[in-house]
């Protein structure tokens, strides 16, 4: 870093929403940027390597992982969950599967509904094509000249085109693209990964897409990693720059313009409760002095809960623990580095479903995630052999928790409460998701590849039996939201041009500012999100 400490815009955490942001607002070479990172450059091999994951997701070693844990959850008979994110560039889209989601045009109309004006479909579909650079090229719902790459799977494997073929069996429709804002059906996933190029095979981070082609060209944008920020800097109601711990010393950044909170659903509402934004007593409850009393700061957290049911298989065409599997995988590591494709160029979470539990529903309410692989407890319980997995979520969840502090020290991990299965119309959703993913495990163009069914999930179940399976193992898949929720009610944190309420000079993007969760996997929306506020903040037209 070079000596300067006073720039027009820092912003604090390089993942999805802020590298994305860092790199679109640099691109004016008379505003200057500083963008903070706790963590690394992301550019480590298991980042850049797709199968990489495996390593980083479990949080042995903390690799690129803050993996925070959270309070016991009543819910789930008193577990305590996990909840991995990303800590270097790029964020959680440096260790997360990859998958391009959307979600669904409603999604987006839902938030404009609640007097999010400018969020519909329509006007942010053409954020996400600025985003894209998408392999099957331009069309009226995808573009090509983003630096985002969307990349076609570059080696699915045959069990999970079985899988496609198994739902097909059981009346659900296969589909080609779940990204043109109704996503109802089976398929593959479209990943954000290189195609083509030195890079190819590679993970597409944000960071890789928005930073990595821009960094060293532009000396108007400075990029500092290993800096856990602390505290917003304020004067009176305005925020004026960020202190910042890197290693043992003590910094801070100045803004002339404004301070942009990009750390997510977690860390944002962390930094603004540490600096006295949020609720009142909450905060003097720590000790620390009120600078604004603003009740919804950490408030409205939404997930996704996920549930697993796995099979043994005796193809080792997959991921497994075995000696066959170990040599194949030595020369499949020699193929990805030569072309970008084979095994190590998977995102594990090959194939995709968006159904409905209910025909009369008007858009789908569960997702299906087919992994090539036996998955259990984040992949920190290993088995033996080869197999397949296959996760179901309730896409909207009625449950609403909160992020908290859980002390003054701002290098202690926020207190996490998502509150999973407050609400019981989850549990009737992910009940009924189970027993449709179950029976598309079952069709007959499975049968091949099904060996010995796990975790004590068995034919003829009561709901209760399934309900008891649920709260013994499901927990989340990563989808964390909505702590600092956009909207013009009492407990919105930012307006609609995703200023805080009644601060001056401070701003959040990132998926904290989902009032609502899409239904879906939440990267590419975070990276949306970045792309219209990069405008909003430029003062520029609306994109049409």
């Amino acid at each position: 870093m070079n000596n300067q400490t006073t720039f027009d815009y820092v912003i604090v955490g390089g993942g999805s929403g802020g590298a994305t942001l860092a790199s679109r607002l640099s691109e004016d070479p008379a505003v200057s940027v500083c963008l903070l990172e706790a963590g690394g450059n992301g550019e480590h091999i298991l980042i850049r390597c797709p199968a990489g994951v495996v390593a980083m997701m479990p949080g042995y070693g903390k690799i690129s992982n803050w993996a925070f844990n959270t309070v016991p959850q009543d819910g789930l008979n008193g577990r305590i969950g996990y909840q991995p994110r990303g800590k270097a560039l790029g964020g959680s889209s440096a260790i997360n599967a990859m998958l391009y989601v959307r979600g669904h045009r409603s999604d987006y109309d839902g938030w404009a509904d609640l007097g999010c004006d400018g969020w519909s479909w329509d006007e942010c579909l053409p954020y996400f094509r600025r985003a894209e650079n998408n392999e099957n090229g331009a069309d009226d719902v995808h573009g090509d000249g983003g630096p985002l790459q969307v990349s076609n799977q570059k080696s699915p494997r045959p069990i999970t085109r079985a899988f496609v073929e198994a739902a097909t069996e059981c009346q659900h429709r296969e589909v080609a693209d779940f990204n043109t804002g109704d996503n109802e059906g089976v398929g593959l996933y479209q990943v954000t990964q290189f195609h083509g190029g030195e890079h190819n095979g590679e993970r597409c981070s944000a960071a890789a897409g928005y930073l990595r082609p821009v960094r060293d060209a532009r000396k108007n944008l400075t990029i500092v990693t290993g800096a856990h920020a602390t505290k917003i800097v304020m004067d009176g109601k305005r925020a004026t720059g960020v202190r910042y711990r890197a290693g043992r010393v003590e910094k801070a950044v100045h803004a002339r313009r404004e301070v942009i909170l990009s750390g997510g659903a977690f860390n944002t509402p962390q930094l603004m409760l540490l600096s006295g934004i949020g609720p009142g007593d909450e905060i003097r409850r720590h000790g620390i002095d009120v600078v604004h009393d603003l009740p919804g700061v950490g408030k409205n957290l939404q997930d996704h809960l996920d549930f697993i049911q796995a099979f043994t298989s005796k193809d080792t065409d997959n991921f497994g623990i075995g000696l066959s599997g170990g040599m194949h995988l030595t020369g499949e590591l020699f193929k990805w580095r030569k072309d970008g494709t084979g095994m190590l160029a998977t995102p594990f979470a090959e194939g995709a479903g968006f159904l409905k539990t209910d025909p009369s529903l008007s858009r789908p309410d569960i997702q299906l995630h087919f992994v090539i692989s036996i998955v259990d407890d984040h992949a920190r319980k290993l088995h033996l052999g080869y197999g397949f997995s296959c996760h179901v979520c309730a896409l909207r969840p009625h449950s609403r928790g909160e992020v908290f502090l859980q002390s003054a020290d701002p290098l202690a991990d926020p207190g996490i409460d998502p509150k999973f299965l407050s609400d019981p119309r989850d549990l009737q959703t992910t009940i009924r998701g189970a027993k449709m993913t179950r029976e598309i495990l079952m069709a007959p163009a499975m049968a091949k590849y099904r060996d010995k069914e796990l975790f004590g999930i068995a034919d003829g179940m009561t709901d209760a039996e399934w309900e008891s399976h649920i709260r013994d193992r499901a927990d989340t898949i990563y989808h964390p939201v909505g702590t600092c929720k956009m909207g013009v009610d009492d407990m919105a944190v930012v307006d609609p041009q995703l200023r805080v309420h009644g601060i001056e000079g401070l701003r959040v993007v990132d998926a904290s500012v989902m009032p609502t969760l899409i239904g879906g996997n939440t990267n590419a929306p975070t990276i949306m999100i970045a792309e219209r506020a990069a405008d909003l903040i430029r003062g520029n037209a609306p994109l049409r």
